[in-house]
């Protein structure tokens, strides 16, 4: 009996490492989706401009500049690994408001707690969203993860 509660407990860790590393995965994908969609539409401005005659535009090279060259771009990092003395002012709005809910809590909470704190719903596919950023933020140090999947702020702030 002892043989399949090793097997069982054994099984289940190699599957939850699968799942990280599949959440990991999903969350660079999305990432990737995030920069073409940005891309697709400054190029499609242009695109428009150029048809009009205005390719030359200052206002479309910016739009340029900033798709090309913000964080997330070009494999830059949206969420940087989190260093002493840093800021939540360095991370994307979305991330700061995540922050503050967490903040605000004083137990560790579940991504679907914190989902609906943000407006976002219940639901899995607003929760999942939610909890890759959640990941995201404990993996690169800004909140503390417990075993069972909940987020709370980082003490040693």
């Amino acid at each position: 009996m002892a043989e399949v509660l090793t097997w069982v407990m054994q099984r289940r860790i190699v599957l939850a490492e699968r799942v990280e590393q599949l959440r990991k995965e999903l969350a660079e994908t999305e990432a990737e989706v995030a920069r073409l969609e940005a891309a697709e539409v400054v190029i499609g401005q242009f695109f428009e401009a150029e048809r009009a005659g205005e390719a030359d535009d200052a206002v479309m090279d910016a739009a340029l500049e900033r798709v090309t060259t913000a964080p997330g771009a070009g494999g830059m990092l949206l969420i940087p690994p989190r260093e002493d003395g840093m800021d939540q002012d360095v991370l994307p709005e979305d991330y700061q408001a995540i922050m503050r809910v967490v903040a605000d809590v004083a137990e560790p909470v579940e991504a679907a707690e914190v989902s609906v704190a943000l407006g976002k719903g219940a639901l899995p596919g607003q929760v999942e969203a939610v909890r890759a950023k959640l990941k995201r933020l404990a993996e690169r140090g800004w909140l503390h993860r417990t075993p069972v999947d909940r987020y709370a702020s980082r003490t040693d702030w």
